[in-house]
């Protein structure tokens, strides 16, 4: 098995981005390939479902800050669901939690992405 795999699917106009195992100085260049990739479609509303996320490096959470800005601009946003015990630990002590919404569970990240005045 890889150290990670990333699938991405659509739930209307979020895209819903999966990693499942590890996002370190190996596999970050496969992550944000997958992000980089969802903006180049000029998709800006996202949302990384962590269920699966095992660990995340300082480069995973670099990839992440590379593209906010630019999701942002875009009239999108990165949201945040789903982090186990350990995951939400590293965004927390990294000020993460501060910069993105973070959700317990998919749905409500869902349901408040696409409120009314909401995302792109």
């Amino acid at each position: 098995m890889p150290d990670l795999s990333i699938e991405v699917r659509d739930a209307g106009t979020v895209a819903v981005v999966l990693p499942a195992g590890f996002i370190n100085a190996h596999t970050v260049r496969d992550f944000e390939g997958a992000l980089e990739k969802l903006v180049a479609e000029r998709r800006f509303l996202i949302l990384l479902n962590c269920e699966r996320l095992s660990y995340i490096s300082s480069a995973g959470l670099g990839a992440i800050m590379g593209l906010i800005e630019t999701v942002r601009e875009n009239g999108g946003d990165i949201l945040l669901s789903d982090l186990s015990e350990n995951v939400f630990a590293i965004f927390d002590t990294l000020g993460f939690t501060q910069l993105y919404r973070v959700y317990k569970r998919e749905d409500e990240a869902l349901a408040a992405a696409t409120a009314p005045g909401q995302g792109a």
